[in-house]
């Protein structure tokens, strides 16, 4: 859906297909910090107690990044930046260093060797997010709506809510009345016209 000609910053977990596609088109991505503090906590209580310490440090090296982020009224904007870039390059510091000898550890810290800048891109491009939470909210009534009507077991039932759905999120994000841009849309239908733009005009 992005296509190869996409230039901005994807903001993602570290599902397979994104790295693909950040591979195969040089594409830009913000891994999600909260989905990496997910795996984090996995090795704290992994029954390994060398799994559990090495959690421990770069869980505390994460809070403290994360606690920078949510204090960020209490520095300078030059502070602040000094401030996160210490807290990401103790963060990467720690968990690619004295990593033990472990399968679930390496995995970690090979994962973050690998792709750290992709997570700490946040610290060095404004307006970047550390966490894609924004767009798991955006989808969150969508998964709701799915699990309450069971409206995309068919066919049919998909390409129906495919398209409400996205209906629905765009006007969001741009300010549309829903039922305004329906209306529009079935009106011009039925009078053989062309429809309604969904994406605003950015000429």
């Amino acid at each position: 859906m992005l296509g190869q000609e996409f230039d901005g910053i994807l903001g993602c977990d570290y599902f397979s297909a994104y790295r693909k596609y950040m591979k195969d088109f040089g594409v830009l991505v913000q891994f999600c910090l909260a989905h990496f503090l997910r795996d984090v906590r996995f090795l704290v209580e992994h029954p390994n107690t060398r799994n559990q310490a090495y959690g421990r440090r770069v869980l505390e090296r994460l809070r403290h990044l994360f606690g920078v982020i949510h204090g960020r009224e209490e520095y300078t904007q030059a502070g602040f930046q000094v401030e996160l870039q210490n807290a990401g390059d103790e963060l990467w510091a720690e968990v690619v260093h004295r990593v033990p000898k472990t399968k679930e550890a390496r995995n970690l810290a090979n994962r973050f060797a690998k792709h750290g800048e992709s997570y700490l891109r946040f610290i060095t491009t404004p307006g970047i997010e550390p966490t894609n939470n924004l767009a798991e909210q955006a989808i969150r009534f969508v998964v709701i709506d799915r699990k309450v009507t069971q409206g995309s077991r068919s066919t049919t039932g998909q390409r129906w809510l495919e398209r409400i759905w996205t209906v629905m999120a765009t006007c969001a994000q741009t300010g549309q009345s829903v039922f305004t841009f329906l209306h529009k849309s079935l009106s011009a239908y039925f009078a053989g016209q062309p429809t309604p733009n969904l994406l605003p005009d950015t000429t």
